[in-house]
């Protein structure tokens, strides 16, 4: 794996899903260490705030797009390009949750989930990767989850997603070190975000979404492949996934309730 650690000196950092929670805390910090950030979500109104109301060592520029609309994302890493001279760092975290439950399936559960979570980061790393060839350098991450690691009770659409993330990001580590682009995959336990507040169920170790964006800027700095936390989580879900299955459906459901 590269080593190639980005310094705002090598170009701008571009981050999905920045209108809140992790997206937001990371692009305030990266912005803080003298950054240049190209913050993109669908609230235009939200990005506008984040970019009016930071007054630290680097910048937030906004850049309201919607992941799914590859077009948008190809002319978001033009654009960028073109102002910045380079794309340096591109943090893919743009991702939703939809609760799945087998008594009641339906189809747009899943659609939408793969459409933003695995198909939104697709059309985000094209371009960023492109632009990084080029430059013969870069860093990239992608947000997964610790759900990827083993199907969990209301996650069978975010799960695959998830666990689609984590195996592409393996498969394709080896092509983009030869490229000197550094990818890494980012996995979260439970974030108390926007999104997890809708969560009905136990959330173990939870963890302030501040604490998580620090993870993250420390993680990218280093040279490993997978950034996880809270560690004691995902150490166990990992150990988990190792029992046989009708063990590990057990110890799920003592967790989860059920």
């Amino acid at each position: 794996m590269t080593r190639f650690f980005a310094s705002p000196k090598d170009g701008a950092v571009w981050i999905t899903g920045a209108s809140a929670g992790i997206g937001r805390e990371v692009a305030l910090q990266l912005a803080d260490q003298g950054f240049t950030v190209y913050a993109s979500a669908r609230s235009k109104d939200k990005l506008s705030e984040l970019e009016k109301s930071f007054s630290g060592s680097g910048k937030i520029v906004a850049m309201p797009l919607d992941v799914t609309d590859r077009q948008a994302c190809i002319n978001c890493v033009a654009k960028i390009v073109e102002q910045e001279g380079a794309l340096a760092i591109c943090l893919l975290n743009a991702g939703t949750f939809y609760p799945v439950r087998g008594k009641a399936l339906d189809y747009e559960s899943f659609d939408r989930t793969i459409d933003i979570n695995i198909n939104g980061v697709i059309n985000g790393l094209v371009p960023s990767v492109e632009a990084m060839k080029e430059r013969g350098q870069g860093q990239v991450a992608v947000v997964s989850s610790v759900a990827g690691y083993g199907g969990l009770p209301k996650s069978a659409a975010y799960g695959i997603s998830k666990a689609g993330l984590i195996n592409m990001c393996e498969s394709l580590l080896h092509d983009l070190s030869r490229l000197n682009i550094k990818l890494q995959v980012i996995n979260p336990g439970f974030v108390d975000t926007p999104l997890t507040e809708k969560n009905d169920f136990p959330m173990p170790f939870l963890m302030p979404a501040t604490e998580a964006a620090k993870r993250i800027c420390d993680g990218l700095k280093s040279s490993q492949f997978e950034i996880t936390f809270p560690k004691r989580f995902a150490y166990m879900l990992k150990t988990l996934n190792l029992l046989p299955y009708p063990l590990y459906f057990w110890a799920i459901r003592k967790m989860t309730g059920g």
